[in-house]
């Protein structure tokens, strides 16, 4: 068996990808700060927006009054996101046409353009007209009697938010990850359409086209519908990451390179910000490279286990792994928190299996075991992870992968951290 080879062999190799994403990234904020220039050139701008998120929320004036208003957050259609609010009780919208009052914002930076701004704002039109996503959740609501559950199917094909309630009891239960499509997601569509491709495929190429190639066929076929999926939700953070992983990875495979590398998650990270410099600044997506991280870490020391060994003890890494993030960032935990990793394991089956019985009108034959599952999410405890330790946690992490010293003290800190959780919830 030939032996693949690593991505980057010299420091040549490393130069030359070097100057071609310099190039990349420059072209790409030039671009950006030429849209940044249109946006601050008068003291008002007229904005087509997309509706990502709406909720609202309630403050107690100076003079004691309750005001209630709406928060919308929003992404225009030259791709930069902001935050307004509105008094005017809106509806569930998607696309509105407003007049951001950039003004009165004072000196909007090129930095605060790309990490996300906040304006005041006058709405000028919303959409009324139904979008293809629109007419989709409306079929999804069809097929349950429970808003929430709804609600989570909206989030697991449309990539709707969930409502903070709902957030709330799934971060107890540390399945948030499942819920907000990302990677996982892409991975397992990925395996589907594999599957689901190969038997057609088999009967036109021995028919055919016997001179083509299964595997690349098959990719270029698998990735475009996964590419056209990826844009029709608007390209969340870590759904773009899994896609360019994933093209990468199989140009990378292809030409005999190892895929199951550093250096294979280090040149998609770079190529990704290189093209689209805002995700810098999306916590989203560095949560998802981190779950490849440890994957691939795992991976490093993992490598002479027997399979079946890795198979059980990955999910349990990277859980461990995952905590401290998960409890700086959300907080809540409880006793079943450590059950998403069995959650994780079954979400590879059910995933599929729902989306086919929406597909065939009777989406709601699961929902018994989405009621049981909120239930079971109702009770939980805000931990408090100092972000301080989450600072010297990635330390260790990054330099585990060339010292095993540090990677049995990542081991040791991670589940110091998790045995310290369950004993403060029983």
């Amino acid at each position: 068996m030939i032996e693949r080879v690593e991505l980057f062999q010299t420091k040549k190799d490393l130069l030359f990808l070097g100057v071609i994403f310099t190039t990349l990234l420059t072209l790409s904020l030039l671009y950006e700060y030429y849209n940044y220039k249109q946006v601050i050139k008068f003291d008002s701008a007229i904005i087509d927006a997309e509706v990502l998120r709406q909720y609202k929320k309630t403050k107690i004036t100076n003079s004691g009054k309750i005001k209630n208003y709406q928060v919308l957050k929003l992404k225009s259609s030259d791709g930069f996101t902001f935050y307004t609010t509105t008094k005017t009780n809106l509806a569930e919208v998607h696309s509105l046409k407003l007049e951001i009052f950039t003004g009165e914002i004072g000196n909007l930076s090129f930095y605060d353009y790309l990490k996300g701004f906040y304006a005041y704002s006058k709405i000028l039109n919303i959409q009324e007209m139904p979008t293809l996503k629109d007419k989709l959740s409306k079929q999804i609501k069809q097929q349950h009697t429970n808003n929430e559950i709804s609600a989570i199917y909206e989030a697991l094909y449309l990539a709707k938010p969930l409502p903070v309630e709902l957030q709330k009891k799934f971060s107890n239960l540390g399945i948030m990850h499942l819920i907000a499509i990302s990677g996982f997601h892409l991975g397992v569509l990925s395996a589907v359409l594999f599957f689901l491709l190969k038997y057609p495929y088999r009967y036109f190429h021995n028919n055919f086209f016997p001179y083509r190639s299964y595997k690349v066929d098959s990719f270029i076929i698998i990735s475009l519908t996964l590419l056209i999926y990826t844009v029709f939700l608007n390209a969340p953070p870590s759904l773009l990451r899994a896609f360019v992983m994933l093209v990468v990875g199989f140009f990378l495979y292809d030409r005999g390179i190892k895929i199951i590398s550093m250096q294979t998650l280090f040149l998609s990270v770079l190529l990704i910000l290189a093209l689209f410099p805002r995700l810098f600044f999306a916590i989203g997506f560095w949560l998802s490279v981190a779950g490849v991280f440890y994957i691939f870490l795992f991976f490093i020391y993992a490598q002479n286990l027997k399979k079946v060994w890795q198979f059980v003890l990955m999910p349990l890494f990277v859980y461990l792994m995952m905590l401290p993030y998960s409890l700086n960032l959300f907080g809540n935990f409880s006793a079943l928190h450590p059950t998403s990793i069995i959650y994780t394991t079954l979400f590879t089956l059910f995933y599929p299996l729902s989306m086919i019985l929406h597909i065939l009108g009777v989406g709601g034959s699961l929902d018994f075991l989405l009621q049981r599952l909120i239930e079971s999410g109702s009770q939980g405890t805000i931990i408090m992870f100092n972000i301080k330790f989450l600072y010297l946690f990635i330390a260790f992490s990054l330099i585990s992968i060339h010292n095993r010293f540090f990677f049995y003290i990542l081991n040791l800190f991670a589940f110091s951290l998790f045995v310290y959780a369950i004993n403060y919830v029983t």
